[in-house]
């Protein structure tokens, strides 16, 4: 998706950018310095959850700018995890499947720390995130 050169979003949608990623971001550092694990504290925790309300509500203050990228991205990331948990969930249901599970449970851990320092770093250059 190209965005219009003229379209600049207004400095508090830059900075709300900035809070939702830093909400998701919280979430992540909960689950690594607690006994909770990154992805169920990226999704149940409060943080997360708050953020991605918050790109919901706001989105619509965010189209025609680089910041929709960020929107879906942020959007994107918290439903793809929440998707891979389910899977993840379903694998440790058999005694088979339960080191699947504990690996895929690291890696989307991994992913989502990554998805969210990625989106900061674009942010910071005010770049669109890539479709």
């Amino acid at each position: 998706m190209s965005y219009p050169a003229n379209a600049e979003p207004s400095p508090n949608m830059v900075t709300l950018t900035y809070v939702i990623y830093g909400l998701h971001l919280f979430g992540v550092i909960t689950g690594l310095t607690t006994a909770a694990l990154v992805v169920t504290a990226f999704l149940t925790g409060w943080p997360s959850i708050i953020a991605v309300i918050l790109n919901y509500v706001k989105r619509g203050e965010a189209r025609g700018t680089y910041l929709e990228s960020h929107f879906r991205w942020q959007i994107r990331t918290f439903w793809f995890t929440l998707l891979w948990m389910l899977i993840a969930g379903l694998l440790a249901i058999t005694l088979i499947g339960i080191p699947i599970a504990l690996g895929l449970v690291v890696f989307i851990g991994l992913w989502v720390f990554y998805r969210m320092v990625r989106g900061i770093l674009r942010l910071l250059n005010e770049q669109p995130m890539p479709i």
